[in-house]
Parts: C-alpha cells; structure tokens; sequence
C-alpha cells in the first residue's frame, strides 16, 4: 500500500473526509467543522493507493505554523497516514520560514503527536465537547 501526501486545491475531497470523521464520527456539529481558516490554509491531502483517505490544514497566525482539522479515515488507519500527514505540515511550517509548528490535540491523540516531537502545554479546554490540549513543537 502507497501513502501520498500532497498540497491540493481539491478543498471538496478534503471537506468530505473531515465531514466523515469529525462530523458523522465524532458528532461535531457541522457548524464548528468549516471556518474562514479554511478559506486561508494551505490543504494537504493523503491518499492511500491513488484514494483520498486523510487531509489535515496548515496556517500562519502571529509568526506561528498551525497544523490542523488533522484526520484519516476508520478504513485506512493503521497506515501510518496520520503521521505522513503531520510530518508534511510540519515540512509546509518550515517551507513558510516558521520557527514554530502548533496543534490542538484531541486528548486520546496527545501521545500520538508526543511521538512526533510535540509537546504539551498548558491546560485541557473543552472544543465542540471534545477535551484538548495545545501542543507546539520547534522546528
């Protein structure tokens, strides 16, 4: 099996995986799901075998990179996907000359993202009814 994980302009195909994991998945109300930041962001896709299976989106605010809205698929976890697809934003905050790469981590994923240099901070906050924690990584 073949992980990609690319920039695209394809905003429908990485609307529809974020609306089959955060929404129908996690029960996310529509509403908190799409932002203006998706307007601004640059999107990555990932695809496994040619079909697109996670997205994840990647902003600068106040000299910081921000990863986000990071999901895969049910069907294709286990493939290491998630952390293609994080270790692209993270080449994507570099590209942009950031320092620093930050995410919001859903507090189940906190040890995920550990694995990959970030570290936690500050206290848990409650977002769309999920607990989260910041987490910022230097590059």
């Amino acid at each position: 099996m073949t992980v990609t994980v690319a920039p695209t302009s394809n905003f429908n195909a990485c609307r529809d995986i974020r609306i089959a994991v955060f929404v129908e998945e996690q029960r996310i109300p529509m509403a908190e799901e799409f932002d203006v930041i998706d307007d601004v962001a640059q999107h990555l896709l990932a695809t496994l075998d040619g079909t697109p299976v996670g997205t994840a989106r990647v902003y600068e605010k106040g000299g910081v990179g921000y990863i986000g809205r990071i999901c895969v698929l049910r069907s294709a976890r286990g493939h290491k996907v998630g952390q293609k697809l994080v270790l692209a934003g993270l080449d994507v905050v570099r590209d942009m000359g950031l320092p620093t790469a930050q995410l919001s981590a859903q507090d189940h994923a906190i040890p995920f993202y550990e694995r990959l240099g970030f570290v936690a901070y500050g206290d848990f906050y409650d977002d769309a009814g999920i607990p989260h924690k910041d987490m910022r990584r230097d590059l």
